[in-house]
């Protein structure tokens, strides 16, 4: 969970999307049913349009990528620079024992 979610359990902010879902009908807007239904659950509004806009992401209703897309990509950019850090050190040490193998063959 990032910081800015740690406050709220999850059952909470789900509950507050639905709270929203159900009520959007009966406001002019999506933002005044998140204006409305944000100081009941104890976040500012923003936060709480916020879960709104990811939970529609997360259905496929807004473009964008899933938690579930975000967290493989964020472990595979992990994967990645760990793997460019094994291969420096592999090109390294390959040059290192080359030029270990030159000298030694000089000497004799």
């Amino acid at each position: 969970m990032n910081k800015r979610s740690s406050k709220f359990s999850p059952e909470v902010r789900e509950r507050a999307v639905r709270l929203v879902r159900e009520q959007r009908s009966e406001h002019p807007s999506l933002w005044a049913a998140v204006e409305s239904i944000a100081p009941m659950i104890g976040c500012t509004p923003q936060t709480l349009n916020d879960w709104v806009k990811r939970d529609k992401i997360d259905n496929g209703e807004r473009a964008g990528l899933s938690a579930s897309e975000r967290d493989r990509l964020k472990a595979l950019e992990r994967e990645n620079k760990e793997l460019r850090k094994t291969n420096e050190i592999l090109k390294l040490a390959s040059a290192f024992f080359a030029q270990a193998e030159l000298d030694r063959r000089i000497k004799s």
